[in-house]
């Protein structure tokens, strides 16, 4: 369950948007910037403990990006399930509007 907790919430959050606005990207934009800046941050956290000597200052621009700090595969989940959760409703929900306009 751990390795799709991040992309069920994702699919909430652009069912919730999707559902008031009729925008269905919107909401996985939303919900993708969300988990993308947090697993972001956590990975710019580890580079500070493990390369930066603890201290923010010690972190380059790059630090999050740093491929020594994404070891586990959930890491990696916690980014893609989310887009790819939420790109695969939203191209569902878009081919459904074509056909009922087509």
């Amino acid at each position: 369950m751990e390795l799709v907790e991040h992309a069920l919430v994702a699919l909430a959050v652009q069912v919730a948007v999707g559902l008031a606005t009729r925008n269905w990207w919107a909401g996985g934009v939303l919900a993708c910037g969300y988990f993308i800046g947090r697993e972001l941050a956590q990975a710019e956290y580890r580079w500070i403990e493990q390369f930066g000597a603890g201290l923010r200052a010690n972190a380059p621009w790059w630090a999050a990006f740093d491929a020594r700090v994404w070891t586990r595969a959930d890491q990696f989940a916690d980014v893609i399930g989310p887009i790819l959760a939420t790109g695969t409703l939203g191209l569902v929900m878009q081919h459904r509007g074509r056909r009922r306009t087509g």
